[in-house]
């Protein structure tokens, strides 16, 4: 077992606070921290504290041991999930993920047309997809996964505004999927002079929709009112009429699957997801927008708020989030140094590999040889499957870290 220290991704929409602090760095940060990745990806591996080596190293050195020969030989060698630390201050793009299948078929037709890795072109970086299920460690704002379509007609009514009268029409002779597909296509691809006045026209009308009051709306048009602001004239923002709002608590989640369009607004959170980095956006963005490959990948099925949120297993300290996904399955660990509020140890005898979160105070972690580790907030532990069974102890007198590992069904 080794500590990890994480990357810091510095995107322009992160927080120069939320990682900082967690960190216990003096905030505010000379610049935004957007994500902490704690991980194998090859883009930013996690370093394995007082060794000049990383991650992906000691995995591609010895995939058996690391890994576990289950999991190596299901994967390819590759650490199959990659756990981050989200802090947003600002909205990200619209966005969603291949499944497996589209994303192997996109890689291997980019790699044909001769799109160098690292061509901002590119759809597809790898060939594996990207389930991801995100838990609030803040309060948590998202967009995601398309709204019932009867529900969108009575938002889009109460705005008033006359040029979306086209949309509603679909909406009403087909509110389903199909419904969805043709509004969402037809707003992505309007000419920019028409996006232009429509923009306005609906962020005008989202005002005085609040202004009159007692509107079941509130929040989506707020969020839409957000989104105009810090991206004028992107039809993104009229797409973002079509999805569910999502507010979540601290320890609560939701789990995205492949097709599912998203966009994070703000908060701070911890991510797992398959280790790979195919991202299709759809708006709220200058990068590049492939809409027609976009359209090909979106699932335009509606989805409640409740279908997005992942069931929850409880097993003594352990809260699983239970999710489809065979790359990982996360669980969060409460842990109370004084076991008043809650136990003040659990054990794990799971095959690895593991990767321990901590997102609060400090954790002991101790195996059958009398090895003990302390691991800090703002770093994680890497147990690989060759190490031993351990027992996690809280060693501050309230300690919270996030258990990432392989789903034994793999």
């Amino acid at each position: 077992m080794k500590v990890l220290k994480g990357v810091v991704r510095p995107y322009a929409w992160g927080s120069r606070t939320a990682i900082a602090e967690l960190q216990g760095r003096s905030a505010p940060s000379a610049h935004p921290e957007a994500e902490l990745w704690f991980g194998a990806h090859p883009a930013s591996p996690a370093r394995l504290d007082g060794t000049p080596g990383d991650l992906l190293a000691v995995i591609d050195d010895d995939p058996a041991a690391a890994l576990g020969t289950r999991t190596a030989a299901a994967f390819e060698g590759r650490l199959p999930f990659l756990v981050k630390v989200l802090a947003a201050d600002e909205p990200l793009s619209l966005q969603a993920h291949p499944s497996s299948e589209q994303a192997r078929v996109g890689f291997a037709a980019e790699n044909a047309a001769g799109l160098a890795p690292d061509d901002p072109r590119r759809n597809y970086r790898d060939s594996w997809h990207k389930p991801e299920v995100v838990v609030a460690l803040s309060d948590f704002e998202a967009l995601a996964g398309f709204r019932d379509p009867a529900v969108t007609v009575e938002l889009l009514r109460s705005l008033q505004v006359p040029g979306l009268d086209s949309a509603l029409g679909m909406l009403v002779g087909a509110p389903d999927r199909d419904g969805l597909r043709a509004v969402f296509t037809t707003w992505l691809t309007l000419p920019e002079p028409v996006i232009a006045t429509l923009v306005p026209q609906v962020l005008t009308g989202a005002i005085a929709a609040l202004e009159r009051g007692a509107t079941p709306f509130a929040d989506e048009l707020r969020a839409v009112l957000e989104l105009g602001e810090a991206y004028p004239n992107d039809p993104g923002v009229l797409a973002a009429l079509l999805l569910n709002f999502v507010r979540l608590r601290p320890g609560e989640a939701i789990y995205l699957a492949a097709g599912n369009l998203h966009a994070y607004l703000r908060g701070s959170a911890v991510e797992a997801m398959a280790n790979s980095d195919n991202v299709l956006r759809g708006g709220l963005t200058p990068k590049h927008i492939d809409v027609p490959e976009l359209l090909r990948v979106l699932d335009f099925h509606p989805v409640s708020r409740a279908e997005l949120m992942p069931d929850i297993q409880t097993v003594g300290a352990e809260r699983i989030y239970l999710t489809p996904a065979p790359e990982f399955r996360l669980s969060r660990v409460e842990l109370d140094g004084t076991a008043l509020r809650a136990p003040a140890s659990v054990s794990f005898d799971m095959p690895g590999p593991q990767i321990l979160t901590v997102t609060a105070g400090r954790i002991e972690v101790a195996g059958p040889d009398g090895r003990r580790c302390t691991v800090r907030c703002g770093d994680a532990l890497w147990l690989a499957d060759s190490d031993p069974d351990v027992v996690v102890h809280a060693a501050s007198a309230h300690a919270v870290f996030f258990r990432s590992r392989v789903p034994l069904t793999v």
